[in-house]
């Protein structure tokens, strides 16, 4: 018992070090049942429970170019993204590091008109929406261009920047775009719609497993607080073994969040092809593909922009 209490003292005095010049810090997700698990941890308390007293702010961002400017400006110190506009801020001279893989859910470009079945049946009015330039979305048709049409930046001027919400209205609604290369649930609402099909699929264009969602920090925010960090994690795990072991309560927690029925999410958060894990994939084929097609330059060791591995 003796010893029980000075180890709780120690982290006390820990904790308090951290803390000397401030009272928490803020996280920042975007939209999506990619990260549900953040929204597990957030709504379950896991994080609190571990930072009792620590003060944390949770937003919600339309996309990582807002999250890397609040990252800049101080005001955020851990944000989820997808691994290409990782690198992109890498590229920058972004001094942030990833924290650990979320998640790997199917992707895919949807059309609801009948002709366009395959990347070339694009003509050059159609547009398509997509979270922003940089974005796994853009990366993948990037891809998929490069191998079926011969020219990875075929479609760089004909994307439109929205976020998911967005783009599922507009498609559904028939307009301005052709298609909308989306995540879920927008994807799997989507194609509920009769008239909607998959023109490509994340898989397809990749052609290998990769992660869709990473957790990064800033290295001010990991130098300084490392206990936070290390609590953090130790919450996001919790958070994605919590999702696993009781998707019917996630599914509860998740409805509320996302404004759908409690069945639909337990359906889309139990397919076989939505993983949550903080594993990390796919990591140099992106790389490569984007310092090949000039997006970014060489990283050097892509290991080392992993907290812990280099």
């Amino acid at each position: 018992m003796v010893k029980e209490i000075i180890v709780a003292f120690v982290v006390l005095i820990l904790l308090a070090g951290c803390s000397q010049e401030r009272k928490g810090f803020s996280v920042a997700e975007q939209y999506g049942l990619a990260y549900a698990p953040v929204t597990i941890m957030k709504e379950k308390g896991f994080l609190k429970d571990s930072l009792p007293g620590v003060e944390i702010e949770w937003k919600q961002m339309a996309n990582t170019t807002s999250i890397r400017e609040s990252m800049v400006a101080g005001d955020l110190d851990i944000g989820f993204m997808a691994l290409p506009p990782f690198f992109i801020g890498a590229d920058k001279g972004m001094e942030w590091k990833i924290l650990s893989g979320l998640s790997e859910v199917p992707l895919a470009l949807v059309s609801l008109d009948e002709d366009i079945q395959s990347l070339s049946d694009f003509d050059e009015s159609d547009r398509i929406a997509l979270p922003q330039p940089g974005s796994i979305q853009h990366m993948l048709l990037s891809m998929a261009a490069e191998r079926e049409l011969g020219d990875a930046r075929y479609f760089d001027d004909r994307i439109v920047s929205m976020t998911h919400p967005d783009g599922m209205h507009a498609l559904l609604a028939n307009i301005d775009i052709a298609g909308h290369f989306t995540s879920p649930p927008y994807i799997f609402m989507e194609l509920e719609n009769p008239k909607a099909h998959v023109v490509l699929t994340g898989k397809e264009a990749m052609e290998e497993r990769f992660t869709f969602v990473v957790g990064v920090s800033t290295d001010k925010f990991s130098m300084t607080n490392p206990l936070w960090e290390d609590a953090f994690k130790d919450a996001l795990a919790e958070a994605v073994s919590f999702i696993e072991k009781n998707p019917y309560e996630a599914s509860q927690i998740l409805s509320k969040s996302y404004g759908l029925d409690e069945e639909k999410i337990y359906e889309y958060i139990t397919r076989e092809d939505m993983l949550y894990t903080l594993e990390i994939n796919g990591m140099k084929k992106i790389h490569d593909f984007m310092k090949g097609e000039g997006y970014i330059d060489d990283l050097g060791e892509i290991d080392k922009l992993v907290r812990g591995e280099g």
